[in-house]
């Protein structure tokens, strides 16, 4: 995502800003995204700096990435909670940018971090331009083909409409026939609704057209501006969103995925990074790194490398 652009998604955000109520439910939409924050601020608390590294752990590197003691690691940028640049447009910040630096310090390592499209980071992992990649990566039966993961969340696809809208629920994609649906190209969603679209046609409904962008801010100001009648995103990406914007609501969650760092298929950096994440848990740090971005119902119980792809509907 272009600074530029987010920096409009900010300036869009920052114009709905209200203050929340205490008690409200973070993962729920109108809620604040983090203990503390309010619409139009991003949480800063700091939930790095105080890991340790825990030798076990550290252990399971590779010998020559233990000497080297760094990474290459390529990081898609997008709109909160995951990751993207604060308003001074050179910070980085989002729940990735927090586990993998957690998760680095765990294994005694240094990341080299470099921005890079969404698109483009799975083939640069298969091509060794960087040992690994965040992007709030779903684990998918396509993506397992070339890319191993190691989780640390769950999260998923979902929607969201401007509140006038008569679209309720989405339990099937047949409910968006005669709309136009904005995401992100190159993501899940587009496969997802590409490989559907006929459905509508099937049913004698007239088929749903599907507008995609280089970014998350383009697919929000799209919704803003009228040119989609409803998105499909992320389930945090969504909630946070909704609930920072006045005059959009989040409809429901459609399809849950695990996420993961991904890396080149077979790496030898998979167990010690599975290990990183479970003492992240150990520790606490995962669970204050989910209450400050508003995402604990994203939690996993276990990291896992490469589990199959989830499937049927999220839970209601």
């Amino acid at each position: 995502m272009s600074r530029s652009r987010h920096s409009a998604l900010l300036a869009l955000i920052a114009v709905a800003a209200l203050t929340l109520t205490s008690c409200a439910d973070p993962a729920e939409p109108g809620a604040s995204s983090a203990k503390g924050e309010t619409k139009g601020k991003t949480p800063t608390t700091d939930v790095v700096s105080s890991v340790k590294k825990h030798e076990p752990a550290a252990a399971l590197l590779p010998e020559e990435v233990r000497k080297a003691g760094t990474l290459r690691i390529a990081a898609a940028t997008g709109s909160p909670p995951g990751a993207f640049y604060e308003k001074d447009g050179t910070t980085l910040s989002g729940a990735d940018i927090d586990f993998a630096d957690a998760a680095a310090k765990v294994l005694g390592l240094e990341l080299k971090r470099e921005v890079a499209s969404f698109e483009g980071i799975l083939p640069a992992l298969s091509s060794g331009k960087y040992d690994l990649g965040t992007g709030n990566f779903g684990v998918t039966e396509e993506r397992l083909k070339t890319i191993d993961f190691v989780t640390y969340i769950n999260d998923g696809q979902g929607f969201a409409v401007r509140e006038e809208s008569e679209l309720k629920e989405v339990k099937d994609l047949t409910a968006l026939c005669g709309l136009t649906v904005g995401t992100t190209a190159g993501t899940t969603f587009e496969v997802t609704l590409e490989q559907n679209k006929g459905r509508c046609a099937e049913e004698g409904k007239k088929p749903y057209e599907v507008k995609t962008y280089s970014d998350v801010a383009a697919v929000w100001l799209s919704l803003q501006q009228k040119r989609s009648d409803v998105i499909m995103s992320t389930i945090n990406g969504l909630r946070y969103a909704v609930s920072q914007q006045e005059g959009l609501r989040f409809v429901n969650e459609f399809k849950r995925l695990d996420v993961g760092f991904a890396f080149k298929k077979g790496t030898p950096l998979a167990p010690a990074f599975q290990a990183a994440v479970n003492r992240l848990k150990e520790d606490g740090t995962y669970d204050r790194i989910l209450e400050k971005w508003g995402t604990t119902e994203s939690a996993i119980e276990t990291s896992q490398i490469s589990p199959p792809e989830l499937k049927g509907p999220a839970p209601k």
